[in-house]
Order: C-alpha cells, then structure tokens, then sequence
C-alpha cells in the first residue's frame, strides 16, 4: 500500500508506529492494520497521543478520517463502528489507493459527504451507511514483502515475503482458511525476482503463508533457494503431508534447526471433527524424516477445549506426545497449545468456549503428563483467550466497554472491571454456543465462498 500511496500526485504518506510518536504533518486520512485483537489498546492510545477523540462523535469536521483494515476488522468490524470513521473489508492493496484518491479529489466537501461516497466502493464499509458489504478478494498480481529491516525487529533483519493468501484445508475453526478463499499463490517467477532482491540486503528470508507448501512450485522453491549460499531460511509453519527430504535438507542447509508443525489434537476423532484431514502415521512418517535428514527437533501445535472434546482426547494428546518422545530418542519435541477461540465465518462461530475453570484444569493436568514425559510444553492463557472470544464475537454496543477497559490500563482484570461497569454480559459472548438463527454481529459481510448454507450445516453436524 504505501509505495503505491506515495506515487499518486499531490498526496503525501508518512509510517507512524506506536514507537515514533505522533505524525509530523496534519492528515486527511489516518489508517490502522489490525491484526490482532488486543491491538486496539495500542490503536487507541495511538489516536489519542495525536490529540484526538476516541468515538466518531466526538471529533470535530476538520479532524481527519480515521480506518482501518485487516484480519480482525474483515471478520468482524462491529465492536469498533463508533471509533472508526470506515472500514476497508478484505485485500487492502488496490482499494487503499482507490480511498486515498476520493478522498484527495473531494477533501473539500463535508466528511458526511465523503463516507457518502466511500460506501459506494466494493469493500468500504461505512457503519453510518452501508447496510452489507463485499470483501474484496484479489488476486496476487504482485508479492506482498517487508519494507523494513532492522536489529530492533522481532525478526531481526529477515526478508519476509508472502508466498500464498488462504488455505484450502478448511479446518472448522480456522478464520485464517475461511476469511481468506479461495487460496492463492504468488507467480513462481515472480517469487524467485522478490527472493534475489530480498537477498540484496540481507541473508536472512522467511516465507509467509497459511498453506506454504500448497504452493504449486513449493519444492522448485526450495530448490531455488538450496542454490543460494549462507542463506538463513524460515517458513512460518508446514503441514505435515508437507515433510518431504529436500524440504527438510533445504531448511538444514539454510539453518534452521527446527520447525513447527500443527497437528491440534491427539485424537483422531476430532481431528476429523475439525477437519484437520492427517493421519497418526502422516505425524510418524514427518518426525522420521525431519530427523533422518538433519533437523534437531520440530514443535507441535494443539489446541484444547475444542468442541465435542473429551477427557479421552486429551488422554490420547498425551499419549501421542508419549510416543513421539519413545520412538524419536534424542530428537526435540515441544508442544505449544491454546485453547479455542470461535471466530466469524467459520463453521465453529455459533460455538461457545468451555469455562476458564474447565480449561485451565485440563492445562494444568497437561502440564503435569507432560512433565512426567519430559515433553515442554506452553499453553496460552485461558484467561486471556476469554477475552479474545469476547472481542471475536462482540457487536455495537462494545464501544463504552473498550474505551473503558484502555483508559483502565489494558490489564486482564481491565477487561472485568469495564465489563461489569457497563454491565457487558461477557460470558453471552465467549462462552454461549448460539442458535444458528442467531443475527450474527458481522452477517452483512458476504464471502465470496464459502456459502452461509454450508457453515450451519457444518455446524449443525457436531451440535447435537
């Protein structure tokens, strides 16, 4: 967005983060990526250090326009609609431009005028206004990558470069696979352009993706890069099926010592519950072959409180763990673990999450097996992913509740004390499973796959 920004005339872009403090120059426009759910702290306190309002309201005309795009507004903008003046749904790429040129050829009409006309744009939704709105899917004309490089990064001086949008799996409780259809890839050409420019500036390269490996030239990929010399690389996750030996020696060869892979549950009843279509012996066969060619461990991603789960599937989670530690002597397994969250567009939406008691027992009593196994593992806050859940499902009325839990100081007991304040039933949001008939808050966003039909009747499947 921004190099395609500063190249229209007579407009202006200047990076604001939440380290470098309020913009130089007065704006017309100001955007957010949200990304996360507990990003809105950091938004909110961003909007007030540039002198502004929180609520729409509240500022006055000569204010700029404020939005935002992103996973978690496209999912679901309506806890946000009295902050935010719009909001773009979907693939922000083209339609960014398209906003920042109305809004640059009618700066001089009222803002009532200019939502007005920003609602007419496929993927622009104006709370006041729009009634639904398309989320704009894209094709991957060109390849998404980092503009910065820094020491200071997360990823400190890597090259991330998206290879794919989407993922075809469709696992039930997944926002990334449905919010994100149909998959699409970046031209293989193209990739390898982007890679070699990449590698211009640093050695270090990841690749970012939900389904990396579904790319159709996933292994000329790394091919390409098993070419290079020190090279440090790193893929955000693979499957399993995705395990192949020169996947694995290409990895060995780049650096990387271990790598992740999610597998969700132990049990093989609920992995096709949640549609996570792999087998016991795919999860054998990918250990067997990370560590007859080189890697030094791989950490397994799970999730707990899933819906239908029993006693017996975390006993058979365990037990799977137990194995993997017996059979691979000498090899690193870890275990990181949340507990689910529901999130819009998916099968799973309309389920509520098991009580934080519930969830951090059985955390607690994964802990404890996992000791005995001498098996580290991590599992998120149950206290937190409550919240999560409350902010996934929320609707209009959260606004009082969000500027109070910010000006409270963002803390977990925040989020209760705002709740009771405003008189927020939490637990209707995080831990009630609703009648599909239910008026969802995020219902006027239309998909363009898959069909509403076809989430309730993958829910109705398991809800009984």
């Amino acid at each position: 967005m921004l190099k395609e920004a500063e190249a229209i005339e007579d407009v202006c872009v200047e990076r604001v983060t939440a380290d470098s403090g309020a913009p130089k120059y007065k704006a017309d426009l100001i955007a957010f990526s949200f990304s996360f759910d507990f990003d809105f702290l950091e938004m909110f306190r961003m909007i007030e250090a540039f002198g502004l309002n929180l609520r729409t309201y509240e500022r006055s005309e000569s204010d700029p326009l404020i939005f935002c795009g992103g996973p978690v507004i496209s999912a679901n903008p309506e806890p946000y609609s009295e902050i935010f003046d719009f909001f773009v749904i979907g693939d922000g790429e083209k339609l960014n431009t398209e906003i920042i040129n109305l809004v640059k050829n009618n700066k001089n009409k009222p803002k009532s005028e200019i939502l007005k006309l920003l609602a007419q744009i496929d993927g622009v939704y104006v709370p006041q206004i729009s009634k639904t709105v398309k989320k704009v899917t894209k094709k991957l004309e060109q390849c998404i990558y980092s503009t910065i490089l820094s020491e200071e990064a997360f990823f400190k001086n890597t090259f991330i470069i998206e290879v794919e949008r989407g993922c075809a799996n469709m696992c039930r409780f997944c926002l990334a696979s449905f919010l994100n259809l149909p998959i699409r890839f970046v031209n293989f050409e193209e990739l390898k352009r982007i890679v070699d420019f990449g590698l211009s500036y640093t050695n270090k390269i990841a690749f970012l993706g939900a389904q990396i490996s579904a790319h159709p030239q996933f292994h000329e990929l790394c091919a390409y890069i098993n070419e290079k010399e020190n090279v440090e690389m790193n893929f955000s996750s693979l499957r399993v099926d995705a395990i192949t030996p020169d996947v694995i020696k290409t990895l060995v060869k780049c650096g990387q010592k271990n790598t992740t892979l999610a597998v969700e549950t132990g049990s093989e009843r609920l992995r096709n519950v949640i549609n996570k279509n792999i087998t016991e012996e795919q999860i054998f066969s990918a250990v067997k072959i990370a560590q007859d060619n080189g890697l030094k461990g791989i950490k397994f991603y799970a999730m707990i409180g899933l819906p239908t789960e029993t006693q017996s599937d975390i006993d058979e989670l365990i037990s799977l763990a137990k194995r993997l530690k017996s059979t691979f002597k000498g090899f690193d397994i870890s275990f990181g673990i949340s507990t689910f969250v529901p999130k819009a567009h998916t099968p799973f939406q309309w389920f509520g999450r098991e009580n934080i008691k519930s969830l951090e027992k059985k955390s607690n009593y994964i802990k404890k097996e996992f000791h005995k196994i001498g098996i580290q593992v991590t599992i998120s806050s149950a206290k937190w992913d409550y919240w999560q859940a409350v902010l996934s499902r929320g609707d209009k009325s959260f606004t009082n509740f969000l500027i109070d839990t910010y000006k409270f100081g963002g803390k977990i007991g925040d989020f209760r004390a705002s709740a009771r304040q405003n008189s927020l039933n939490s637990d209707y949001f995080a831990e009630e499973t609703w009648d599909v008939n239910t008026q969802l808050p995020w219902s006027f966003i239309e998909l363009s796959a898959p069909p509403k039909i076809y989430l309730k009747s993958q829910f109705l499947e398991y809800n009984q």
